[in-house]
């Protein structure tokens, strides 16, 4: 078992503000780059080959919300992913205000 803050060189908040339902998706240098295979940016980079909320991404790899922020700032800073889009605006829809709950819930439930 590895603790958080060894994963996070004992950082406790990232670079880049990444609120959960902010969706996260890879570039193209991260599909290019060579990653050993139980490494915990290889794992985060797996789980954002679609467009990932951030609470999604830290159910998906097993990792707790803070230190997933924090891996997701480090490597939004090296170019490997991007933040795709807030989801929510003043004009959203209902039916896009349900969903990000729901799969808001389904990450948190996850974790």
């Amino acid at each position: 078992m590895v603790r958080p803050y060894a994963l996070t060189l004992g950082r406790t908040r990232s670079s880049v503000n990444l609120p959960v339902e902010v969706m996260i998706q890879q570039l193209p240098l991260a599909r290019r780059a060579q990653w050993a295979g139980h490494d915990q940016n290889a794992r985060i980079i797996e789980a954002c080959e679609e467009r990932t909320s951030v609470a999604e991404i830290a159910a998906a790899v097993g990792l707790p919300l803070g230190v997933v922020r924090v891996l997701l700032g480090d490597l939004i800073e090296q170019g490997y992913l991007e933040v795709a889009a807030v989801v929510l605006s003043d004009s959203s829809t209902l039916t896009e205000r349900k969903d990000l709950i729901e799969r808001t819930l389904r990450g948190l439930r996850a974790i």
